[in-house]
């Protein structure tokens, strides 16, 4: 689609330029990366956008199918080796700022701005960021275009999780992501630390064990 025609559709068009919503899943798991949505919307946009922690599983899925094949939307994936070498929030940063990149790439044009839910933005954070950017505390429950991006994310995060469990099943990251549920705790002490565990978090880093 020609990317005027895109920007003549999208509910993200304002008088002043494209606007980009940026949300990530993943900060606080001991397991697997982090990812970032970038999502433009469409017109009209997908009906019963919220965060994505909000929804069942089922109207997840649902509203990322029509997100994917109605809006302009793109992912950015930090994996554990710069997770471990950055620390959390600048991996964070960094995966959002490779999703707008990519999303920017598709479109052929810079958005005016970037919506980001939370307190911060990767803007004088990240050396690629270059773009105008508003943080909006709770966005992913206040800006649909933020809501949008927050099921990207999770979504794409959660099946990269189910993926990785088929390789290390003790973990049961096919339930938990990832994050440090009782069961997660009791299988990193039985079994160790796999390659994708996150090694600058304590309750990997106290068990002091090798690969």
């Amino acid at each position: 689609m020609p990317v005027s025609t895109l920007a003549a559709q999208s509910g993200a068009l304002r008088a002043d330029g494209l606007v980009i919503g940026v949300d990530e899943a993943g900060r606080g798991p001991l397991a697997g990366p982090v990812v970032a949505g970038a999502v433009l919307l469409c017109k009209p946009r997908p009906a019963g956008l919220d965060d994505s922690k909000k929804l069942s599983k089922l109207r997840r899925a649902r509203l990322e199918e029509t997100i994917k094949r109605r809006c302009t939307w793109a992912v950015g994936v930090v994996e554990v080796e710069e997770i471990d070498r950055l620390n959390i929030f600048g991996a964070t940063m960094l995966a959002m700022t490779r999703a707008v990149l990519s999303l920017c790439e598709q479109l052929g044009e810079e958005p005016a701005h970037v919506l980001v839910d939370g307190n911060l933005t990767p803007q004088g954070r990240t050396a690629e960021w270059r773009w105008n950017a508003r943080p909006i505390v709770g966005g992913d429950a206040l800006e649909p275009c933020i809501s949008a991006a927050s099921i990207i994310a999770k979504e794409h995060r959660d099946r990269l999780m189910r993926a990785l469990a088929e390789a290390h099943p003790h973990y049961g990251w096919e339930r938990n992501a990832g994050y440090g549920t009782a069961e997660h705790l009791e299988a990193l002490r039985r079994h160790g630390p796999t390659p994708h565990h996150r090694r600058s978090f304590a309750p990997v880093a106290q068990l002091e064990m090798p690969l």
